[in-house]
């Protein structure tokens, strides 16, 4: 099982961490910073700092699975090609410092908050998503059409509203009792633990209904703020029931 620390601080940047496994898909860590691609948020990347100054370049972050496919709690660090004679020379137990890509991953927050102000922007469910660093989309399970310029100008409001951004969690009993805080149709929640992660954000002033209350184990910005100049770049009818919002930040 691997400490998932980004999960209680998004900010940490690095952490020193043992190794626990050494497997054909990665070097798995007793702790780390790292974020493994799923719900929609892609994985992390950066760097493994070995106790002797080598540095591992990491291209990509998963959850470990099972010999059946199935996700365990172990998260792999996937290594970038090339670094077979780094991999040779790391043992089970070596003490290592696990470092992020921070640029890129602020990136990932930024447009990972984004999307759930889209979300009380575009009240419909949602049967797609994908948070990249360069761009987000969500495609909302719907038939009205929508507005670029309309989207981009409430984000533009919610993002100088400069509303907290807060982790919280629910339990599996009230989330059953409030399932309109699912808003995708296709992911569900982890459950198993009795509790389960939330992501809300504040009401609007006058309002006291908050902004946006889901669960979510993706990592984000602590203030709406922080998302900067993002705006709607294309709007795309999928299906006959489906419109695709793709969202960048425009500087």
């Amino acid at each position: 099982m691997t400490q998932d620390l980004f999960r209680q601080d998004a900010r940490l940047r690095e952490c020193s961490a043992q190794v626990m496994a050494l497997t054909d898909a990665g070097v798995v860590l007793d702790r780390t910073v790292f974020y493994p691609l799923g719900g929609g948020q892609a994985g992390d990347t950066g760097q493994l700092l070995l106790a002797d100054g080598s540095v591992l370049q990491i291209s990509d972050t998963r959850k470990g699975k099972d010999e059946q496919g199935q996700a365990t709690t172990d998260i792999v660090h996937v290594p970038a090609p090339g670094q077979e004679a780094l991999l040779a020379r790391l043992q089970k137990g070596a003490e290592v410092i696990a470092r992020i890509d921070w640029e890129r991953r602020h990136r990932l927050m930024r447009f990972h908050t984004a999307t759930h102000l889209l979300c009380h922007l575009v009240a419909q469910p949602v049967n797609g998503c994908s948070i990249t660093p360069d761009y987000a989309r969500l495609d909302f399970h719907m038939t009205e059409p929508l507005d670029k310029d309309t989207l981009s100008a409430g984000l533009a409001r919610l993002v100088a509203a400069a509303l907290p951004v807060t982790v919280g969690a629910i339990s599996d009993a009230e989330l059953d009792a409030n399932p309109d805080l699912v808003k995708s149709m296709s992911v569900q929640p982890p459950r198993g633990s009795g509790q389960v992660r939330t992501i809300g954000i504040a009401a609007l002033p006058g309002d006291p209904a908050l902004v946006d209350l889901q669960p979510c184990g993706g990592t984000h910005v602590a203030n709406t703020a922080e998302i900067g100049a993002v705006v709607v770049t294309k709007i795309e009818k999928k299906s006959a029931n489906s419109r695709r919002v793709v969202l960048g930040f425009s500087s």
